[in-house]
């Protein structure tokens, strides 16, 4: 039985969150996909990259490989749904004023089908449908390398004042 092995590596996060509070959503995001602050650390777990940050848009890309299948070989419906949940998320903080954080309250994901090793790579876009002051509502969808359809999400998120904001 063959063994495979894997490292994550992640960038210590305090200096991306000391500039939070003091940023808008789009310009924090913008440093983030620039590489002047650090990413969140989930996206090294993945693969992400965070390609795209527009107001109320964002694209992550994301090439899936082997140690996130599932038991059946086909990669983790909860590795899509991160993609989603990542893009949704971002989407909405692109529309935030500094000071104000989000956190997803519901998310329902539709998959159209499976993906795979070799499916990437994924390419996930987020909006914003509804901007808001409290609950912010986006969707998002996943295409595969050949620009097929494999998941799309719908998602409710809620809006709040940051802690020392």
């Amino acid at each position: 039985m063959a063994t495979h092995e894997t490292t994550v590596r992640w960038q210590d996060t305090d200096e991306a969150l000391a500039v939070l509070p003091k940023l808008d959503g789009i310009d924090y995001l913008k440093k983030m996909a620039n590489g002047e602050i650090p990413a969140a650390p989930i996206v090294s777990h993945f693969g992400m990259d965070l390609t795209v940050v527009e107001h109320g848009k964002v694209v992550f890309e994301c090439t899936p490989n082997d140690s996130h299948h599932n038991p059946i070989g086909s990669v983790h419906g909860g590795v899509v749904c991160t993609l989603l949940d990542s893009a949704l998320g971002c989407a909405a903080h692109t529309t935030l004023p500094a000071g104000v954080g989000y956190t997803s309250v519901e998310i329902k994901v539709n998959y159209m089908g499976a993906v795979r090793s070799d499916s990437g790579p994924l390419r996930c876009t987020g909006r914003v449908t509804k901007p808001g002051r409290r609950i912010t509502f986006a969707e998002g969808e996943v295409v595969d390398k050949n620009g097929k359809l494999v998941a799309s999400a719908s998602g409710t998120l809620l809006v709040f004042p940051l802690d020392g904001a």
